[in-house]
């Protein structure tokens, strides 16, 4: 990207995903080098920032306020740290997102998610003719009853999205011109 920045910036319009910031949150879920790197969430942040200041996007970032360019930055979704969990029983074909599910016969604690138990108002897909959808409310994140101590250790304290909190919902839009 950045070593075909001359081309680019002929354009009038240029559209540039950058998805590392997700994968990474992903990352310190999956693997034990990133969680053993960002610990906690001032550490993540920490981690990320360091990985931003040596990134090709801050060199591309940097080149188009060199040429006087302006710069929208934006995200399809938020993200919140999840703290507690929620105990959801469900099927087999029930989906496996930590922050909302889509299933029949779901079995759920109420005041910890948001349940649509009709779809079709929602203009939601209707899979099933009893689908249900639950999204999980504030700092929860959904977990099975069969490995349950295992999964909290394992997603508590991680960043996560598709659940209704603010964090998640707010889509953050900046618009940048150069000095």
């Amino acid at each position: 990207m950045v070593d075909n920045f001359s081309n680019l910036s002929q354009n009038h319009l240029n559209v540039v995903v950058y998805n590392f910031v997700d994968t990474l949150s992903h990352a310190r879920t999956d693997m034990e080098v990133i969680k053993e790197l960002a610990e906690d969430e001032a550490a993540y942040r920490s981690l990320t920032l360091s990985w931003f200041k040596n990134s090709p996007l801050f060199e591309f970032m940097k080149k188009i306020a060199d040429k006087k360019g302006r710069l929208i930055i934006t995200t399809d979704h938020g993200s919140i740290r999840t703290q507690e969990p929620s105990q959801v029983i469900g099927d087999r074909n029930t989906n496996t997102n930590l922050r909302y599910k889509v299933g029949k016969n779901l079995n759920f604690k109420e005041k910890e998610v948001f349940a649509i138990t009709k779809p079709e108002l929602a203009y939601l897909p209707k899979v099933n003719v009893s689908s249900v959808y639950l999204f999980a409310k504030e700092d929860y994140f959904f977990v099975y009853p069969n490995n349950y101590n295992q999964y909290v250790n394992q997603y508590r304290n991680t960043f996560q999205h598709g659940g209704i909190s603010m964090e998640e919902m707010l889509v953050p839009l900046v618009y940048l011109e150069p000095k």
